[in-house]
């Protein structure tokens, strides 16, 4: 099945932009969020959504998580899967946004997503979708960089308006969860093209 023009365009611009640096990422650690927060989980199904070059998924997957991770870039997820080759692990690559992945019945014991880059819309597809992922007693874990300067972001071709936000995220979630945040949690390491993002916001919600 094609995609939408408006997701193969997404696709291609990311593609691009991964085309442009892919190359010199190293062979990172997962980040820190991660490890703490799912180091002691038990195993079962997991989501990385914007997976990027793969670090996240396969760190999932050596811990012994079934693992589906999703990008829309086609050039990510070829790094991505030359590296999960070389760690010799095994995850499910799929080149795919969240608003346009066939989430399955039951959704995922751990939904991930670090950066993401979820669209608002009208129909709030990407909210729906993001809450569907979590199945019965999961866990979402969202991270977001914090103190976003809007104007610098617009420069690199990215309005922050357009996306989900750490409060919009927040927003979705009501009494039937267990939620705990982290404000601005620090960086080891910036991020950034100019190493301007220093901090974190942290949410971590359990389905009751």
């Amino acid at each position: 099945m094609s995609q939408p023009s408006d997701a193969a365009a997404l696709a291609t611009e990311w593609d691009t932009r991964y085309a442009s640096f892919a190359d010199s990422i190293p062979d990172l650690a997962p980040n820190k969020v991660m490890i703490d927060e799912v180091g002691a989980m038990q195993p079962g199904r997991a989501l990385d959504i914007g997976c990027g070059v793969g670090a996240e998924a396969i760190w999932l997957a050596s811990r012994g998580w079934t693992v589906i991770a999703l990008d829309v870039s086609a050039v990510a997820l070829e790094h991505a899967a030359q590296r999960g080759r070389h760690a010799g692990v095994e995850v499910q690559w799929v080149p795919a946004s969240l608003e346009h992945f066939a989430i399955p019945v039951g959704g995922f014991d751990l939904v991930t997503t670090f950066y993401p880059a979820l669209r608002h819309s009208d129909t709030q597809t990407a909210q729906r979708a993001l809450l569907t992922a979590v199945g019965g007693s999961g866990t979402l874990l969202a991270v977001h960089h914090a103190d976003v300067d809007a104007e610098k972001a617009k420069s690199y071709g990215f309005d922050p308006a357009d996306y989900l936000s750490h409060d919009d995220v927040v927003e979705l979630l009501d009494d039937s969860w267990e939620v705990r945040m982290q404000r601005r949690l620090p960086r080891a390491i910036p991020a950034g093209p100019e190493g301007q993002h220093t901090h974190d916001d942290v949410v971590i919600a359990r389905r009751r």
